[in-house]
């Protein structure tokens, strides 16, 4: 699921330069915290962006706070 979320964050996001990885965590059933870590390295690390996602069974996002919008 959460490989699912993360691919559906990036396709509407788009990649950031230094990008790192996703920090994705399940608060309760369908909703979901992900944040989009950049840096340099481990040592330089900080978080981009931050969503709170609805999700469906299939992983797809029904809802985003703040909205998902293309950023690079």
């Amino acid at each position: 699921m959460n490989a699912m979320i993360g691919n559906c964050v990036l396709g509407a996001l788009g990649e950031p330069a230094d990008f790192l990885g996703l920090q994705i965590r399940q608060l309760w059933e369908d909703h979901y915290r992900v944040n989009v870590l950049v840096g340099k390295d481990a040592a330089s690390v900080r978080i981009a962006h931050s969503y709170f996602l609805v999700a469906d069974g299939n992983g797809n996002i029904v809802a985003s706070t703040p909205a998902l919008i293309r950023h690079y």
